[in-house]
């Protein structure tokens, strides 16, 4: 019967084999997210877990940039750059965690990172590549230039890279959050714009003080609350003119406009400011390309022009007048005079003699006439008069 014998291996060996497998066990660092996109202004935690031969000890840790070495052909130890000191910090130990974290990171930071330990062991230090690649990223908007109203819209809130961090965006309109909830992930949705949907458009990851730069969103729509005004306002007398101004609320600036008298089917003017000669009821419509729209009618009152005389005019026509009127009474009285003498000069021709001497020759003959012609003069008349006594 034959036995097999299996002969151990000499100490010597299995000494060798355990001291081979001790420094033989590989360096190695995990990093658990080897690409990061950071939003500009925050704060970013590079996760990382290291193992080393077992048998040595660390003595240095630290995080560098694989891209830049120092004098002494080394990677430099970030913690020791003025561009870094204040912002990193390491989480980390000497054992197996090698966490850091980066504040206020800015563009500038778009690097590659790793991990560098360095043993007691005179030559023995691990550089734990590929590292940890960060991208800084900002905000943008996107928006269409312009929109019409009631028109439905999208706003985008975009980044170069996907961000690492899964906040909310935040929404804000001229500097003010929108409270109402619109958002679908990073977008804004906008159904059926209205005018007041207008203005600067901004966004945020909710937890970050970073704020997009704005993006303008311009509505346009049809003009609205159109008016208008008188100039001068107040009594308008004839002679004078009198300007209607057309306003309007539009987008873009309504350019046309008409004008219309109540009850009158075609225009009686153009333009945005029209001068009405008579009264009336007048409108205009305001126009743009997107419509138009009328105004409510204002009425216009022209009066009559009141005409003053100055009282020195009429006080002098005033005199000329009577001076004329009375003028003209005398002469109509002297006229009607002179006619009735003439009418009574025909009629008793035979009386109207000139009383001389000779006349009274003959008492008898005046008594006689006195009493056919003129009968006031009666007979007592002549009792006085003497006779003319006879040769």
């Amino acid at each position: 019967m034959l036995m097999s014998v299996r002969m151990a291996p000499p100490l010597p060996l299995i000494f060798l084999l355990v001291i081979h497998r001790a420094y033989s066990e590989k360096e190695h660092v995990d990093y658990i997210h080897p690409r990061i996109c950071a939003l500009k202004d925050s704060s970013v935690i590079m996760n990382c877990s290291f193992t080393y031969p077992t048998g040595l000890q660390i003595t240095k840790v630290f995080w560098t940039k694989t891209q830049v070495r120092n004098a002494d052909n080394e990677f430099p130890d970030l913690s020791e750059d003025p561009e870094y000191s204040q912002r990193l910090q390491y989480l980390g130990d000497k054992q197996q965690n090698c966490t850091i974290r980066l504040s206020h990171v800015t563009q500038k930071d778009s690097h590659m990172y790793c991990f560098r330990f360095i043993t007691d062991k005179p030559g023995v230090k691990w550089l734990g590549k590929p590292g940890v690649t960060l991208t800084v990223t900002d905000l943008q908007v996107e928006s269409p230039e312009r929109v019409t109203e009631g028109h439905n819209v999208s706003l985008t809130c975009k980044s170069s890279c996907a961000l690492t961090d899964r906040a909310t965006f935040i929404w804000y309109r001229n500097s003010q959050p929108l409270t109402e909830r619109r958002d679908r992930n990073n977008q804004l949705l906008l159904q059926s714009v209205r005018r007041e949907d207008a203005g600067r458009y901004s966004c945020a990851l909710q937890g970050h003080t970073y704020i997009s730069p704005a993006a303008q969103l311009n509505v346009t729509y049809a003009p609205k609350s159109v008016s208008v005004s008188i100039s001068p306002s107040g009594e308008i007398v004839e002679g004078d003119s009198v300007t209607l101004i057309c306003s309007s609320d539009s987008n873009p600036p309504a350019l046309n406009f008409s004008w219309f008298k109540e009850n009158q089917s075609s225009s009686v003017g153009s333009g945005q400011s029209f001068s009405a000669l008579q009264s009336g009821r007048f409108y205009c419509e305001a126009h743009n390309q997107h419509g138009s729209q009328r105004s409510d009618a204002v009425t216009v009152t022209v009066k009559g022009r009141l005409v003053i005389i100055p009282i020195s005019i009429v006080c002098g026509a005033c005199g000329a007048a009577v001076f004329i009127i009375t003028m003209l009474i005398l002469w109509i009285k002297k006229r009607n005079g002179s006619q009735n003498a003439q009418m009574n000069h025909g009629q008793h021709k035979g009386c109207d003699v000139e009383m001389t001497d000779s006349v009274y020759e003959n008492v008898a003959d005046a008594q006689r006439c006195t009493k056919t012609c003129k009968p006031e003069l009666n007979s007592s008349v002549y009792e006085n008069i003497p006779k003319k006594k006879k040769k």
